[in-house]
């Protein structure tokens, strides 16, 4: 066998893993995410940044908040759904790489232009992204990431500090009825992977 994970964790993350449109009414606790954050942050990132921020939207308030913000054919499943995650990248995270990063102790003023900072950033945000949704996967639960929004204004609404910029909006829970489109196809492996 040429992976050491089980076949069935192996289904479970990634061959049965669908992004779920519906979802039941069963919770998702706090325990849970951070049961995946605790699990998913320690998936590789450059020079250990950590700039994915997380904002857990609940309330009825917040979903409206965020409602107003999101494409017409996210609207309402993102309403519906037991939890929704507001990921974005923190443009400040070089500020953490003393501790994070301690080894090199000149690392923080590798970032100091902002450009840089926020490229670095949205990269490396967008792998703990990834990270995420598998975490997500490993709790049994289904994700439904979603980049149809207006970002500037998710940006006001949620990070008013003009220091972060949001990157995916994930609906969280079990999957309900008719959750899943049909599965689309995948590139094959000849298709992807050269070697030179």
């Amino acid at each position: 066998m040429s992976l050491a994970l089980d076949p069935a964790a192996q289904d479970l993350l990634f061959r049965e893993a669908r992004t779920a449109n519906t979802f039941t009414d069963d919770p998702v606790t706090d325990d849970q995410i951070e049961a995946i954050y605790d699990l998913v942050k320690y998936g590789p990132t450059s020079m250990n940044q950590q700039p994915l921020r997380i904002v857990l939207v609940r309330s009825a308030e917040g979903r409206e908040r965020l409602g107003e913000h999101m494409s017409e054919g996210n609207r309402k499943k993102t309403a519906a759904a037991p939890l929704v995650a507001v990921l974005a990248a923190d443009n400040e995270f070089h500020e953490e790489l003393p501790s994070q990063f301690p080894h090199f102790p000149q690392a923080k003023s590798l970032f100091a232009e902002r450009a840089v900072r926020e490229r670095s950033a949205k990269l490396n945000a967008l792998l703990q992204v990834g990270y995420f949704i598998i975490g997500v996967r490993a709790a049994g639960l289904a994700a439904g990431p979603m980049t149809g929004f207006d970002a500037e204004g998710i940006d006001k609404e949620f990070f008013s500090d003009g220091e972060h910029s949001v990157l995916v909006v994930v609906n969280i829970g079990r999957p309900g009825e008719n959750a899943w489109f049909t599965r689309s196809p995948r590139l094959a492996y000849a298709q992807v992977v050269t070697t030179v």
